[in-house]
């Protein structure tokens, strides 16, 4: 049997275009031999469509396309993600449903029935559980049907099961020649092998080949890698979906089973970051971008993002000097603009600086320097960044990375402003290592960017290192805590200095504020800040007194 995989970059809410795209790529299937073609996961409405859910007209929206695209697939059965109403007075109204549509007729086969509501997901906000697993006969074999979740509960891979059922196992039972997982899976570092090695495992044991269509893009802070996967009854591959880029393709569930081969972690972040970029840029209908240039690598790093999602052409950097700022850092950003053929401009804040010291010098009542003057620069630069935003149309980025957001070493209203904050969940010993990968071949990121202490040249000779460890401490730190939710005692455990954890642990605390302010950031691993991590800013819970805390050690 031939299954037509439609790995598609849908747009949440844009029932016209995702119906066009969707049609127009099951044709594509059709006539290289599929006899059933497979969508994603609410790919009708796009995913995550989060609270327009609740609207009356985004359903009835829903619903008008369904029956438009069903009157289109006119050959072949086509499996698609949608929204279907569960006409009942209790519980939620909606359920997340795979239809089978074709010559104009529309069947309900599955229900999503594993609901889950942690990290970056709140389904069961807005559905209810299906409470049956299903299953269609096509072309003569019985095809169980699975929605994301639902696959993701095997009691041989997770020590800590979340859910009582596992509906692949329930299908099994039932004797399927064929199991297809419409997915909506959002992307982390090492996500794609993860869901290889599950689907390899329920292939292998249930000796059922499995069939998974993932959705591919942008949607607001989540990216979704596509790598839709098709595995043989031995847990090989039977085929795999472009990363990061729509792809359509005809898999034979009885084909030659290989060994995936996986692209490394710094190529696949730099990929997941273009693509959240060029689509948070086009789906918000912005075409062009400004960013601050620093001469540092943080910048560098998303001007070649920017340049790479948008086209070199699209990009304006600006450099934004004061009195603490180096010639060499000047010439970097120079010599960065010119590598990659974007647009640059210097804008001097001397003049506007001194200016705005003696405004306020009144209110300082005989005080100077600090972290005052300080924020100042940051402030204006943000100021003027904005401006030229608000006056060419281009959308701002910001360029601060994870470790910095992480313990507040950023400046609110100053580098902090922005629409989307590029790197925010990238933190910087990984920005080290992208920025060492897009130099492979030849130098475009200034290797005096990579290799000079960082610094935001706020003060003279300041680095960023005078009020933070080195990035390697402060990352494992980041790691335990954050991403692990691990106690300081499991830091000190694996080498970490006690007073380091608590200074670092209450800077990340205290720092809260800052980032529920902050721009959206693309997720690329298991916990960013954000979205996926809700910690309340009025609180009064120390971990630094706690006897233990968190699931995790370092």
């Amino acid at each position: 049997m031939k299954i037509g995989t439609l790995q598609l970059n849908f747009t949440v809410g844009d029932f016209s275009g995702n119906s066009e795209k969707l049609v127009s790529a099951y044709e594509r299937a059709v006539r290289e031999g599929a006899e059933l073609c497979v969508g994603s996961e609410l790919g009708l409405c796009g995913y995550p469509p989060r609270d327009l859910l609740n609207r009356r007209d985004f359903v009835e929206s829903h619903e008008r396309a369904l029956r438009e695209v069903a009157k289109r697939v006119s050959k072949v059965p086509l499996l698609i993600g949608g929204i279907e109403k569960t006409n009942q007075k209790t519980g939620r109204p909606l359920y997340n449903t795979a239809f089978l549509v074709q010559k104009g007729k529309i069947r309900a086969v599955a229900r999503k029935i594993l609901l889950p509501t942690y990290d970056v997901f709140d389904e069961d906000r807005y559905f209810e559980a299906g409470d049956k697993v299903g299953s269609v006969r096509i072309a003569g074999k019985r095809v169980g049907v699975t929605i994301c979740e639902d696959i993701w509960n095997d009691e041989d891979l997770w020590p800590e099961r979340r859910y009582r059922i596992d509906p692949v196992r329930e299908l099994a039972k039932k004797g399927m020649d064929l199991l297809i997982n419409l997915s909506a899976s959002p992307w982390n570092i090492g996500k794609e092998k993860v869901r290889y090695r599950l689907l390899a495992e329920v292939a292998k044991r249930e000796k059922i080949p499995v069939i998974q269509v993932n959705q591919v893009g942008g949607n607001d802070e989540l990216v979704f890698d596509g790598q839709s996967l098709g595995v043989g009854v031995k847990g090989g591959l039977l085929a795999r979906g472009a990363a990061f880029m729509e792809d359509v393709k005809v898999v034979d569930i009885g084909g030659k089973e290989e060994k995936p081969v996986w692209a490394g972690d710094e190529e696949q972040v730099f990929q997941a970051l273009v693509l959240g970029t060029r689509d948070y840029l086009q789906k918000c209908g912005f075409q062009e971008v400004v960013l601050g240039l620093s001469g540092g690598i943080d910048s560098a790093l998303v001007s070649v993002v920017a340049a790479e999602a948008l086209g070199k052409d699209k990009v304006l950097g600006v450099a934004m000097p004061s009195r603490f700022s180096s010639a060499g850092s000047l010439a970097d950003a120079e010599a960065l603009a010119k590598r990659l053929g974007i647009r640059y401009k210097e804008i001097p804040i001397e003049d506007t600086f001194s200016a705005m010291l003696r405004s306020i010098a009144p209110a300082r009542e005989g005080r100077s320097g600090g972290l005052t003057e300080e924020n100042l620069q940051s402030r204006i630069r943000g100021m003027t960044l904005m401006a030229i935003s608000n006056d060419s149309g281009r959308l701002l980025l910001t360029t601060g990375n994870k470790s910095e957001m992480a313990v507040g070493y950023c400046t609110l209203y100053g580098d902090m402003c922005g629409a989307l904050a590029v790197i925010a969940d990238v933190p910087k010993t990984l920005v080290y290592r992208i920025s060492r990968w897009i130099n492979r071949e030849r130098e475009i990121i200034p290797k005096n960017s990579i290799e000079k202490a960082p610094s935001a040249e706020l003060r003279p000779d300041q680095k960023d290192q005078d009020s933070l460890p080195p990035y390697e401490e402060l990352d494992r730190i980041l790691e335990s805590y954050v991403v692990n939710e691990g106690s300081i005692q499991g830091m000190v455990k694996k080498g970490i200095s006690k007073v380091l954890a608590e200074e670092m642990v209450r800077k990340i605390d205290i720092s809260e504020y800052k980032r529920r302010q902050a721009a959206p950031g693309l997720k690329v691993t298991t916990k960013a800040f954000g979205v996926g991590r809700r910690i309340p800013l009025a609180q009064r819970f120390d971990p630094r007194g706690a006897v233990s805390g968190g699931k995790g050690n370092l």
